[in-house]
């Protein structure tokens, strides 16, 4: 019996009590965040488009990866917060749509459902690389163009992003987006969007934070409301909030239960980033990875305590590490990396074999056979996407095909897909 809020259908990933079944069957997957995806295939060079793109779907599914995190669209244009955003826009301007951006997404969900892989579709953004709550706010009147454009402190981005959650012109903006990726219908399979198996889940965004504990109360009904518009409309899918876990709520682990509490979230998730939480220095990283691995175990036991209680699966769809001495280049060394991906694969790979709440993961992030530019650490327009988004030093945190440890391990601890249909490459 189905306990989830989705029913059963062929080819749908639906939740049964703590684990997902695909076919009626236990479905734990090995998946990467492929956030520009979605963009390759509007490249007009199709050698750096929609050839890359299924070359590297192809790839992907070779070393068992089953499940791609994707960004539906971007919102707005130009600087913010004092970095070049993704592009190009779903929506340059406030409630003025772009539909010809999603022909981009449409190939990429019609490929992948030729390989028998699955989608999650975060649709929008906490950060501002791609416009997301930032841009929301702006639109609105609570952030002027100067200050968008600026660099704002993290106190300062803390305060104004925490002011999307309680600004309901935002919030209404914000479900006219997610409206219109509901209504969409397939140029290239024909398929609604609502009625495609390709898509697993509707994340709410990437990494919601309430910001402020102030905004704890508006930040938990704008959950609730807006996964509500979303079951309304769409019946057939899992829906996710995209969460970080307790770094997320500055710890406060009972509003992280009560959000993934309720009905219309379907499963838990949480991002690992032991550099960008301070677990370690740069300086130090070799001496520090024994306390890093430590602090890994610990974050994935209590939300798991938490994923049990809750009756529902565990996604970590979000880990990533820099390359030995911080290199960003795919000749650098992965000695770390890999000790850190094979601890959290490790955990996967047990959790399906025991039938455990651990049931998925997505690593940061696939750049594929795309590279960083010799001397130019940020990505400028025009540039190849890698994993690592415009605000980062391009390869920070990217996996390229060519780690080839790296993707041993990968495929050693990837669950195996018995129980659910076959990955397979698409020969032309």
């Amino acid at each position: 019996m189905v306990y989830g809020t989705v029913k059963s259908q062929p080819g749908f990933v639906t939740r049964g009590g703590h684990r997902f079944l695909l076919d009626d069957r236990p479905f734990y997957f090995s998946g990467t965040n492929y956030w520009y995806g979605g963009l390759l295939a509007l490249e007009p060079d199709s050698s750096r488009g929609i050839d890359r793109l299924r070359r590297e779907l192809d790839f992907l599914v070779q070393k068992g990866i089953s499940n791609l995190r994707v960004m539906v669209g971007v919102e707005g244009t130009g600087q913010i917060n004092g970095v070049p955003r993704v592009e190009p826009p779903l929506q340059p301007h406030k409630g003025e749509f772009n539909t010809d951006m999603l022909k981009g997404l449409d190939i990429l969900l019609s490929e992948m459902g030729k390989r028998n892989m699955k989608a999650v579709l975060f649709l929008s953004n906490n950060w501002e690389w791609s416009g997301g709550f930032l841009q929301y706010l702006n639109w609105n009147g609570k952030l002027s163009d100067t200050d968008m454009r600026g660099k704002m402190s993290w106190d300062e981005l803390r305060d104004i992003t925490s002011m999307f959650y309680s600004c309901q012109p935002c919030r209404d903006d914000y479900l006219k987006q997610v409206d219109l990726i509901l209504s969409r219908v397939n140029t290239i399979s024909g398929k609604k969007y609502t009625e495609d198996p390709t898509i697993m889940t509707w994340e709410l965004a990437n990494e919601p934070r309430p910001m402020r504990p102030s905004a704890n109360s508006s930040y938990r009904n704008w959950i609730r409301s807006a996964a509500a518009f979303i079951r309304a409309k769409d019946p057939n899918h899992l829906i996710a909030i995209g969460h970080e876990g307790g770094m997320g709520v500055d710890d406060d682990m009972q509003l992280f239960e009560d959000i993934h509490a309720l009905p219309e979230i379907d499963y838990l998730t949480i991002h690992i980033w032991a550099k960008n939480w301070g677990w370690f220095k740069t300086e130090s990283f070799a001496t520090d990875m024994p306390t890093v691995l430590e602090k890994v175990e610990e974050y994935i036991n209590r939300h798991e305590r938490i994923a049990r209680k809750l009756n529902k699966p565990l996604v970590i769809e979000e880990f990533g590490l820099p390359r030995d001495n911080h290199s960003f280049q795919p000749s650098g060394s992965t000695h770390y990396r890999n000790a850190y991906y094979a601890l959290i694969f490790g955990r996967l790979k047990k959790s399906s074999q025991e039938g455990g709440v651990l049931a998925g993961l997505n690593f940061w992030a696939f750049g594929g056979t795309a590279r960083p530019i010799e001397g130019q650490p940020f990505w400028e327009k025009g540039n190849d996407y890698l994993g690592d988004p415009p605000m980062e030093e391009q390869g920070l945190n990217t996996v390229f095909d060519s780690d080839l440890a790296t993707w041993e391990i990968i495929q050693e601890l990837t669950p195996t897909l018995e129980g659910s249909r076959k990955l397979r490459t698409v020969s032309r």
